[in-house]
């Protein structure tokens, strides 16, 4: 085994051995003051040059340095993708949106979602205080959370729509069913007391039961059914326990075996039709 070489860094000492002396011979350095050296030749002359330090791959430092570049790596290659992929999951997000929208006009299995949304809706309106539709939104700016647009913004949005050259309005609607968030639109004849269609989802609700809300047979209890009661003062149309409507002008019979989730779509319409009192009663 080759003897390695040390030189003293105060004195120019050069130590031959398999470690540095603990103290220098001539001028008393510590060992901390010794570095591992190479003899090099040039110009005919032997020169002593440090030893390039190894990586020692099996030590502490290293398996800490290693891990933390690692996890900044990962770190960053899933932030770039997240980024690379969040508008297109945003874009597919709309796309899904509009195409329930859509389901409540009864247009179904569509192909170019953005060519039949723009030749039935004609605009998204935000509902003033007074019951008049305001605001037109912007296609840039389409809402895919309601309820959100409802509690951070205070915006009723109204999709004004035309199906065979008459007047439909959608409304969004959202609430909660037996295990989670259910939602839905609800389009109304110009009449704005009608139903003309509706279209219902879930995120959670048992299979063969609740889910059932949104299932075409479910949907289809709903066009022609009175929005508001004989006043005109509240929100009638509704959905009752299987077999106990009251009223079959504006209720329809729930899911057998989805009591809770049928009650959740009763109350998500009561409670968010409701909000729409002034547009529903107003002569625009």
């Amino acid at each position: 085994m080759a003897t390695k070489k040390f030189r003293c860094k105060v004195c120019g000492y050069v130590h031959e051995g398999d470690k540095a002396p603990s103290v220098c011979p001539v001028c008393k350095a510590p060992a901390s003051e010794f570095e591992e050296v190479m003899p090099v030749q040039a110009e005919g002359d032997v020169q002593f040059v440090p030893v390039k330090k190894k990586l020692d791959t099996n030590s502490n430092t290293y398996t800490l340095i290693y891990a933390a570049v690692m996890v900044i790596v990962v770190a960053f290659l899933l932030a770039f993708v997240n980024s690379v992929l969040r508008d297109r999951q945003n874009e597919n997000i709309k796309m899904d949106t509009k195409k329930q929208i859509l389901a409540a006009l009864h247009v179904d299995k569509v192909a170019d979602v953005n060519a039949e949304f723009a030749r039935y809706v004609k605009a998204d309106r935000l509902m003033n205080a007074d019951g008049t539709l305001g605001e037109t939104v912007d296609d840039s700016q389409f809402a895919t959370s309601y309820e959100k647009e409802v509690k951070d913004n205070g915006r009723l949005h109204v999709f004004v729509c035309e199906v065979d050259g008459q007047t439909k309005y959608v409304i969004p609607v959202y609430g909660t069913g037996l295990w989670g968030a259910i939602w839905g639109y609800v389009a109304l004849n110009a009449d704005k007391n009608s139903v003309y269609g509706v279209y219902f989802s879930h995120a959670s609700e048992t299979p063969g039961l609740g889910a059932e809300i949104a299932s075409k047979p479910f949907f289809e209890k709903f066009p022609d059914k009175k929005v508001l009661d004989a006043a005109g003062s509240s929100v009638a149309l509704g959905v009752m326990k299987n077999g106990k409507v009251e009223d079959p002008s504006s209720q329809v019979d729930g899911i057998s075996g989805g009591t809770i989730t049928s009650n959740g779509v009763d109350q998500m319409l009561k409670k968010c039709l409701s909000a729409y009192m002034k547009f529903l009663t107003s002569k625009e």
